[in-house]
């Protein structure tokens, strides 16, 4: 199977990631819009790298998407295995300040099929 192609470099997401924990919780909105979604296109793109495949696409409206996870491909229309959740969730699970089963529990994920299920993937 071919390597995803990053779109966004390794250094800066690392970056982009860590300004995001700094801010995280902070009382002001001091973070800007830019960062929050590199940091976001970056940790989509890293769960894709670790875990290949399109069977599960991952939604972080309006960021981005992926396909990941080996199994059965979909072609067209909805795939079988969603997940949805917004920024702060998604960054928050890939850090680790968020466990998947919290997030899901207090309904802040959309998971939807038997595969849309990261917990053995989070945090990165």
């Amino acid at each position: 199977m071919a390597t995803a192609r990053r779109r966004i470099g390794i250094e800066e997401g690392k970056a982009a990631l860590a300004a995001w924990q700094e801010a995280a919780g902070s009382p002001s909105d001091a973070l800007s819009r830019n960062v929050t979604a590199t940091a976001v296109r970056y940790t989509l793109e890293e769960v894709t790298a670790r875990a290949p495949g399109n069977s599960v696409e991952v939604r972080v409206p309006p960021f981005g998407v992926t396909q990941c996870v080996e199994g059965p491909r979909h072609t067209r229309g909805t795939p079988p295995n969603v997940i949805e959740c917004d920024a702060a969730t998604w960054l928050g699970m890939v850090t680790g300040k968020v466990s998947w089963a919290d997030a899901v529990g207090a309904g802040k994920v959309a998971a939807s099929g038997l595969r849309a299920d990261l917990s053995s993937l989070l945090p990165l």
